[in-house]
């Protein structure tokens, strides 16, 4: 039962509200429908990239622009999901669109080595506190996992356990749950240590630090911002005590940026002003194409020095792969100066902030927690969730059905008012009037 001011809605209630949600859509929507059909037979679950599904299936996507998508039965969203930060530019940038195309004039499956991937570490190294010289890969996931790999190695046999956070997502092979579990099956066999997320004056995250930091640690990994893991600030200080800790112990701090990167012109290690040791990147830096990149401390990545004893080899086919390798370097140079980060930045906070105060005065059992423009909306009961993303659906505007949107850079106020207004709207419609000023 949802307890709601004076208002209280029953199981049986809830349910029905949701498979009338679920009856709309799959009625406006048989070409998604005859497709999800059809990918069942070829697809397990009827898709290749699990966040996606939805109940009770999820529209397939014709064409996409700036910050709209069409769907195979011609419904237009507005896109506040932004490919979980992967479309910070928005979809099929001009700029990304004709840096591509020129350079395929070239070639593109080179098998060799070329100046554009030294372009690209030039810009990086310049761009991120942390780091002095970067390798390339071809995601966030293959990013944290050589990250990992290169900390271990620096601290030697003896230190090879990994410390982490609960709720942490660093890839689909690097997925933790509470404290104790259960954890993602498909994990990396690492030595784990999962410690609580929070803040360094909470008791339960200091003892969880004090439990993390024991003799056999050789690095932890983190994200200033927990994104996949509910858009979960750090409190204050607990970044900068894990810096501490690991300073103290020789532990390695490695700060998965994948997401949060785009939190400033250096990335939330800028922002929050911690340097870590070393840095992972992926998702939105090459314009929506696909990329990932882990650098740090230049004593720690000169393990990748050919000729010295042990030294590490790192493999891929792809990593310099000269699409993106060209449309990173089109979208550092062009399109994520301070300003432009600053405004999608700033609108991620006034979004948040607005509708956090449609559900304060309603007394809605939703919250929204983020930095920047990355946000996430929670609710007590689950099932809300599954309400709102619908309620939204029906308004032409797409978050991700946890709740998460990731905003791009060609969202504008008027669609982020849109979503707060639709968002006030289904909360009467669902509830009752609760009371609240328009917003």
């Amino acid at each position: 039962m949802i307890q709601y001011d004076r208002v209280a809605l029953d199981d049986a209630t809830i349910n029905h509200l949701i498979d009338d949600a679920h009856q709309r859509y799959r009625a406006a929507r048989p070409e998604s429908e005859d497709w999800h059909i059809k990918a069942l037979t070829v697809l397990p679950g009827g898709n290749t990239r699990s966040v996606l599904h939805f109940d009770p299936f999820p529209f397939r996507v014709a064409s996409a622009s700036e910050q709209m998508l069409v769907d195979v039965d011609g419904h237009t969203y507005i896109d506040f999901c932004g490919n979980y930060t992967a479309a910070l530019l928005g979809h099929s940038p001009d700029r990304i669109k004709e840096a591509i195309t020129s350079v395929l004039e070239s070639g593109w499956a080179l098998g060799a080595t070329h100046p554009r991937e030294v372009e690209l570490a030039e810009l990086i190294c310049d761009r991120f506190p942390s780091i002095d010289q970067v390798r390339f890969t071809n995601s966030g996931t293959e990013a944290n996992l050589m990250a990992i790999g290169t900390a271990l190695r620096h601290v030697g046999p003896d230190r090879q356990t990994v410390g982490v956070f609960d709720r942490a997502y660093h890839g689909g092979v690097l997925a933790f749950g509470d404290i104790d579990g259960p954890h993602n099956p498909l994990n990396v066999p690492h030595r784990f240590r999962v410690a609580p997320f929070g803040q360094a004056a909470d008791r339960a995250a200091v003892d969880g630090l004090d439990q993390l930091f024991q003799p056999d640690l050789g690095c932890v990994l983190v994200e200033p911002v927990q994104g996949s893991g509910g858009c979960r600030p750090p409190g204050p200080g607990f970044l900068a005590e894990l810096r501490r800790r690991c300073d103290e112990t020789g532990t390695v701090l490695i700060f998965d940026e994948v997401m949060t990167s785009r939190l400033g012109p250096g990335g939330a290690q800028q922002r929050f002003d911690v340097v870590p040791d070393m840095t992972t990147l992926g998702k939105y830096l090459a314009g929506g194409m696909t990329f990932g990149a882990f650098g740090g401390r230049r004593d720690i990545m000169a393990a990748f020095e050919p000729g010295q004893p042990g030294a590490l080899t790192q493999a891929g086919t792809f990593n310099n792969n000269i699409v993106s390798m060209t449309a990173a370097i089109t979208t550092l140079r062009h399109e994520l100066d301070a300003d432009s980060l600053g405004r999608v930045n700033d609108l991620g906070d006034q979004l948040r902030q607005d509708l956090q105060a449609v559900f304060e005065a309603t007394g809605a059992p939703l919250w929204v927690t983020g930095v920047g423009s990355m946000l996430c909306v929670h609710a007590e009961d689950d099932r809300l969730l599954d309400l709102l993303f619908h309620a939204m659906l029906d308004e032409g505007l797409y978050l991700a059905r946890r709740g998460f949107m990731a905003l791009s850079k060609a969202v504008t106020a008027d669609d982020c008012h849109r979503l707060t207004q639709a968002a006030a709207a289904w909360i009467e419609q669902l509830f009752g009037d609760g009371g609240h000023d328009d917003v």
